[in-house]
């Protein structure tokens, strides 16, 4: 009998995660395939967004035409953290006789050095690998033989670069997500999964093209959220939300109540009318969430994590332009204080270059940011 196992958060289970199903089971002839949605995974600082009741429906369903693949409910039964070495020993006890595989794209594969144990889940079962968004398994045979004196199958299949994290984002701004199937979609809007009611009534005070860049800015905050240790839902809300007082006029009645600043320069005004619309017309409590929404266009000193998130993510979303953005966007991805650094050093030069105002709070963050460096 073969037997694949397949784990992963699942949050949700989309049609790359079917595919690569599909395939494993064509090209190793398999009798059975477990997918199986982990509990906690050892990877992520933070859970699943889903619950694991959740996530397990979905696979549920992702997998129902598929009379050999079923979704197993074992890593959140077990609890705790879900490594895979013991998902592994625990399927070879149950099917002692069984030929075992365990799947994995090319990306995990990278990271299979590093795992918990990885030569106790090679005593138990195979190895799978197939690649993913142009990513090859190949490359990796040599050094895979060199440190484990075994190696790895290779499937002959190419999968998308598809995350569950950008089908996520997708459907918290009520975007098609092509990569779901009709039944997941409809068990996730019948459960309300991954929507926040906040996001919408934001977005419909801004204009088409600043949905559309909110929804940029969104994309490359969640991307870097988790490696700077900030959760997604906080990065996500932030970045939806940066926006929401861009277009709404001091005297609107929604600022009721409302009190500006003194001496706050026209550019950064809506820094300020956004934090207030969402803590009283879209009851954002999360002080961390407004705080990088009330500062994300000036800055200021001892900014959170987030909050240098959000205004780099702003300045430096895909659509921008301008001498030394992709430097800068090079940094991004590297060290964030770094970037934030230059990015404050590049607005101060370009405003005093321009004879217009700075904010004394921006040269108060550089000067912060630079004495902390």
């Amino acid at each position: 009998m073969k037997i694949a196992l397949f784990g992963g958060s699942f949050d949700p289970i989309h049609s790359e995660h079917v595919r690569l199903v599909r395939a494993a089971q064509e090209a190793l002839a398999l009798d059975k395939v477990f997918v199986i949605p982990s509990f906690r995974a050892p990877h992520k600082q933070f859970g699943a967004v889903a619950t694991g009741e959740e996530r397990f429906e979905m696979c549920k369903i992702a997998l129902a035409e598929l009379n050999y693949a079923e979704a197993s409910d074992y890593e959140l039964k077990k609890g705790g953290t879900s490594y895979t070495y013991l998902t592994c020993r625990a399927f070879r006890a149950r099917f002692p006789g069984a030929e075992l595989f365990f799947l994995v794209g090319a990306d995990m594969l990278e990271n299979f050095f590093h795992w918990r144990n990885p030569g106790e889940i090679l005593k138990n079962a195979t190895l799978v690998a197939c690649g993913r968004g142009g990513v090859e398994a190949a490359p990796l045979h040599e050094a895979f033989r060199a440190r484990f004196h075994t190696d790895f199958l290779e499937l002959p299949f190419m999968g998308e670069r598809v995350s569950s994290q950008a089908v996520r984002l997708a459907l918290a701004f009520s975007r098609p997500a092509p990569a779901l199937s009709p039944a997941v979609v409809q068990y996730i809007e019948e459960k309300g999964l991954y929507r926040y009611p906040a996001i919408p009534a934001a977005l419909a005070l801004e204009k088409e093209e600043r949905r559309e860049h909110s929804f940029r800015v969104a994309e490359m905050a969640v991307a870097r959220a988790r490696s700077a240790g900030i959760p997604d839902e906080k990065a996500l809300l932030a970045a939806a939300l940066h926006d929401c007082g861009k277009y709404v006029p001091l005297s609107s009645p929604l600022l009721g109540g409302f009190s500006l600043p003194d001496f706050v320069p026209a550019p950064v005004v809506h820094q300020y009318t956004g934090a207030y619309l969402a803590e009283h017309e879209f009851h954002i409590n999360d002080g961390e969430i407004l705080d990088a929404i009330r500062y994300h266009a000036s800055g200021r000193e001892d900014m959170t994590p987030l909050g240098k998130l959000i205004y780099l993510a702003d300045l430096l979303e895909e659509s921008r332009a301008f001498a030394g953005v992709e430097e800068l966007r090079a940094l991004f991805w590297r060290d964030l204080d770094e970037c934030l650094l230059a990015a404050l050093e590049h607005q101060l030069a370009y405003l005093k270059s321009q004879k217009k105002p700075v904010y004394p709070l921006t040269e108060r963050a550089y000067l912060w940011l630079k004495r902390s460096m």
